[in-house]
Formats: structure tokens, C-alpha cells, sequence
């Protein structure tokens, strides 16, 4: 049973992660001219696998512009794919990938037209999304959050998680849709959707700087104080 929204104390925590996060970084929002269609936002999530966020940006600029529509990139050979996907890391992957889930938009609505999930409620869109080919939770909540829609829903990606782990927020081992869950009812109330952005955008580069994979560098860590990681390496010195 999920506890009322806002009654859990994590949700203080992560009022604070924010605060700190953005005293730290400055704000990071995503200026409105730079929310894509849902159908972009999809494309660059399947083919975006371990790539950094500018080669995946180009990527699906490019297949839209040389192809002109996404049913033009599903009705392309793979391996024409595979060569316009030269800048991901894993080109093969993401060609295949990338033709499956547009051809199954196709076999169900006729088009890749992704509009009739602003209808449904984030859930049921999301779980829409990911019976598709190569959708996971982590693009179905881009989908629904990064794009036009700008929908409350949480994107949690590598650096998120390993966060919300090494602070205890969410289970040592959670992967990323059992961090959704465990995140969502927790969620300030007051929180727009944008602020939910910026939150996964300031998390990002917490991951990038301090709270690196390997070797955490949590001496000057801006949220250290409410992280069971940083806490335990400062008794442990």
C-alpha cells in the first residue's frame, strides 16, 4: 500500500536535494522551444543505449531530416539504419531496435503518431509505450515528461539511480523501473512537471561530478549530509 503523497520524510530529502542541487549547479530548465514531439523523444530514447546525450540528439535529427517522417525511417532497410547510426555506440542494436518499435506504432495506429496517449492517464500511457520494442521505463517516462506532453512523470536514468541508492532512498539493488516506483508516491505535491525535469537534469550532473560509478568523491558533495554513502565514508575516517 503506497503512503499518501508528501507524508513520507524522503519527501523532505528531496526537497533538500533540490534546494542544494540548485544552489550548487544554478538552475537547469529546459527551455520550452526545446521540448520535442513525443515521437522525437521516443526515437532518441530506443537508439540512445550507453551514448552520450549530444551524438543521440544529432542521430535522431538526422534520420528525421534525410528521411523525411518516421514512417520513411521504419520502411528503410536496417542497414541503411545502421549506417545513419553511425554516432551511437551501439549502431546495430539501435537500427533494429529503432525499425521494430516504429513498424509496431505502425501496426497499431496506422502511423507513428504517439497524440492518443495525452488522452490516457500516465500509467496506462506508459505502459503503452512499453510493450514497444526496446522501451523501457526510462523512455516511457522521457515520453511522457521530456517532451510536449510535460506530464509528472520521473526519468530515472544511470545516474539517478546510483543516487537515490547510495542514499538510501530506494533499495541497494533497485533497477530503474522499481526506482520509479519507489520514487513517484513520494514526489513533492508542489512539484510541477518541469520541476521534475530539472530535478532529474540536477541529479545528472551530480552523478557527473561528485557522485561518480566507481569512486564517489563525496568530500564537497552539495547533498552529503542526507546520504548514507557520504555520511559512512566521513565516520569511516
Amino acid at each position: 500500500m503506497q503512503l499518501p503523497l508528501g507524508s513520507d520524510p524522503r519527501t523532505n530529502m528531496l526537497r533538500r536535494l533540490q534546494a542544494a542541487l540548485i544552489a550548487r549547479f544554478g538552475r537547469i530548465v529546459r527551455p520550452a522551444d526545446m521540448r520535442r514531439p513525443p515521437e522525437w523523444v521516443l526515437v532518441h530514447g530506443v537508439i540512445g543505449a550507453q551514448t552520450k546525450t549530444a551524438a543521440s540528439n544529432a542521430s535522431t535529427d538526422g534520420l528525421l531530416a534525410e528521411c523525411g517522417s518516421w514512417e520513411a525511417v521504419a520502411a528503410a532497410p536496417v542497414e541503411e539504419l545502421e549506417v545513419r547510426l553511425q554516432r551511437q555506440t551501439f549502431p546495430s542494436v539501435a537500427a533494429q531496435r529503432l525499425k521494430d518499435c516504429l513498424n509496431a506504432i505502425i501496426a497499431e495506429r496506422g502511423a507513428v503518431d504517439l497524440r492518443h496517449l495525452s488522452n490516457l492517464a500516465i500509467e496506462d500511457a506508459m505502459e503503452w509505450l512499453e510493450r514497444l520494442p526496446g522501451v523501457a521505463r526510462k523512455n516511457s517516462a522521457g515520453v511522457m515528461n521530456a517532451s510536449l506532453f510535460e506530464r509528472k512523470a520521473m526519468v530515472v536514468d544511470g545516474h539517478h539511480r546510483r543516487i537515490m541508492q547510495r542514499m538510501g532512498m530506494v533499495p541497494p539493488k533497485a533497477d530503474t523501473a522499481r526506482t520509479y516506483d519507489a520514487l513517484m508516491p513520494i514526489v513533492p505535491e508542489e512539484w510541477s512537471a518541469a520541476d521534475m525535469d530539472e530535478h532529474h537534469l540536477l541529479l545528472k550532473k551530480l552523478g557527473q561530478t561528485h557522485c561518480r560509478p566507481r569512486a564517489p568523491h563525496c568530500e564537497g558533495c552539495p547533498v552529503r549530509a542526507d546520504c548514507r554513502t557520504g555520511t559512512g565514508a566521513r565516520a569511516a575516517r
